[in-house]
């Protein structure tokens, strides 16, 4: 292959040989993505329905629900539709989509679980300017600036990374259109400008994180000079839940994107794919859920709602 304008498709190699596999990979496959369905989708119409959970804290969950589905469902069903008609291909087009969809909703999330994190110190450590530092306009204003950064980060990744000429053959080693595998077929040195903006991406990730980490400790300082266990408790089943998706969706991005060169291997890429893109959608509302009486408590009204109409 000369350059990209001579491919119209792609060949996805991050799914088994055999015919068995390919079955057990689609099923494992269907059943995390129906999870995800059932688990973001409950959460979206508990927190649309029910007018006590319409508190900043639970509208920036239902923006990370709406978020988690269009990950998963960016990268997932292609997978399994692979898996199933037993082929590996994706076009050209398509797979730039992929790009593009997976890399807006990925780092709008991440913007969002910081904006999250602000939220929480703010409700936390100044409690008595809380109403009046995160009222709806300031909230929708920072879930629309989460978006709309995820967007324009997007747009730079995805017309870098596809204008940038491929000639290592057109097979990708993964599941779904990883950037980093893309860049695995470039010619000579052309992937570096990519690459600079990966390691500028990092350096961001780096310092929302920080932020997150700076936000938690002065928390935890809070948390800790109460003297109630109730106001212990309340605190950490707000924070915690969050606190873990932020832990599992930092590491294993950071791990997929700057592990050495040398601890790669198509397996553990496969894995750390999976790890990053997949899992967290469908673990979310569980995490979410797991320690929040008052989303409980919403989820079975609406569970009781549904079976009252049958």
């Amino acid at each position: 292959m000369s350059n990209s304008s001579s491919l119209n498709e792609f060949l996805l190699l991050g799914s088994a040989d055999k015919w068995e596999l390919q079955l057990l990979h689609s099923l494992l496959f269907l059943g995390i993505y129906l999870a995800a369905l059932l688990g973001n989708g409950l959460i979206i119409t508990a927190v649309a329905c029910d007018h006590r959970l319409h508190t900043p804290m639970y509208f920036f969950l239902l923006n990370l629900s709406i978020l988690d589905l269009g990950t998963i469902s960016t990268t997932v069903p292609k997978s399994m539709a692979n898996s199933l008609w037993d082929t590996r291909a994706i076009s050209y087009s398509g797979c730039a989509a992929q790009v593009f969809f997976f890399v807006f909703l990925i780092s709008a999330e991440y913007f969002l679980l910081t904006i999250m994190a602000y939220d929480r110190f703010i409700a936390i450590c100044r409690p008595l300017h809380y109403s009046m530092l995160m009222d709806s306009r300031a909230c929708v204003q920072m879930a629309a600036a989460a978006w709309a950064s995820g967007f324009l980060y997007s747009v730079l990744h995805t017309a870098n990374t596809f204008s940038i000429p491929l000639c290592q053959g057109n097979t990708v080693d993964q599941f779904f259109c990883e950037i980093p595998q893309i860049l695995k077929l470039s010619c000579s040195d052309a992937y570096l400008r990519e690459l600079g903006l990966i390691v500028v991406t990092a350096c961001l990730v780096f310092v929302c994180f920080i932020f997150i980490v700076l936000s938690y400790v002065q928390i935890f300082t809070a948390v800790l000079r109460m003297p109630s266990e109730q106001g212990w408790h309340k605190a950490f089943s707000m924070c915690l839940p969050h606190l873990a998706v932020v832990s599992l969706f930092v590491s294993t991005g950071m791990f997929a994107y700057l592990k050495p060169p040398s601890l790669s291997s198509p397996a553990l890429d496969l894995v750390v794919a999976v790890l990053y893109s997949v899992v967290p959608p469908a673990v979310n509302p569980l995490i979410y859920s797991m320690r929040n009486k008052q989303l409980k408590d919403a989820l079975k009204k609406l569970i009781q709602w549904a079976q009252s109409q049958h």
